[in-house]
């Protein structure tokens, strides 16, 4: 996150872009806002660096701000859209894909348990599968919504996806069956994360002999994205100006 941090500053460096984390590093949305507050700054947008409109981005976020309002009242706060399905993110989601299969069609990576085809030439390729696994929610709505992140991968490149989740269902087993009923021969999980943590631990325990493609990362376009989140969050306070 900090890479992806820097790349966005480096774009708009007419901008004070800031790092903040919701839980588990530092520094914290409220030493974020407080240092943001003291510094003069009469207004903020916050973009958060979330995948999905779950639990962080409904409900964490937006009172974590409101307690820094009433610290701050002379501070604005917007908080901008989450991320979401958007098309440069499933192009960088394929951007991974297609790096973990060269990486697995690599000689040191030859025969390690994914399934090759056998059929009528040598040279024939198995059919692909992918497994697009993101963390899930107890919100039905949210799923939904990252369901469409398999079916948009689908439309891009014209492979055989399922989505399936870390935490609720349908599980990565279900999605890895679905696949192999559908005839895929050589499966790969996609993750649909931006960063390596717990959950993608357990996903790779999951199915430990399936090839897991790397997060997104500091990919170019999620800086893209995220700017983009920023420019219509601030589209009201710029048409005032």
């Amino acid at each position: 996150m900090r890479a992806v941090v820097d790349r966005i500053a480096a774009q708009r460096p007419d901008l004070d872009v800031r790092l903040a984390f919701l839980d588990l590093s530092t520094p914290s949305v409220d030493q974020v806002v407080d240092a943001v507050a003291a510094d003069g700054h009469s207004h903020a947008i916050v973009v958060p660096l979330l995948l999905g409109s779950a639990f962080h981005a409904r409900v964490d976020l937006p009172g974590l701000l409101d307690e820094a309002r009433a610290r701050h009242p002379r501070l604005r706060l917007t908080q901008a859209d989450v991320l979401g399905p958007d098309p440069h993110l499933i192009i960088a989601l394929r951007d991974r894909v297609v790096e973990a299969l060269h990486a697995d069609n690599s000689p040191r990576h030859s025969g390690g348990g994914i399934s090759r085809h056998s059929g009528s030439g040598a040279d024939s390729a198995p059919r692909l599968g992918i497994a697009v696994a993101a963390v899930g929610s107890s919100n039905a709505a949210a799923n939904a919504r990252t369901g469409d992140v398999a079916r948009l991968l689908t439309a891009l490149t014209g492979w055989d996806t399922e989505i399936c989740f870390a935490t609720t269902d349908p599980t990565l087993d279900k999605a890895f069956a679905r696949l192999r009923a559908r005839g895929a021969e050589r499966i790969l999980v996609a993750p649909w994360f931006l960063a390596p943590g717990l959950l993608t631990d357990r996903l790779r325990n999951t199915l430990p002999h399936v090839p897991h493609a790397d997060t997104i990362g500091a990919h170019p376009l999620l800086a893209e994205v995220a700017l983009d989140r920023y420019a219509t969050a601030a589209l009201p306070l710029e048409l005032s100006a």
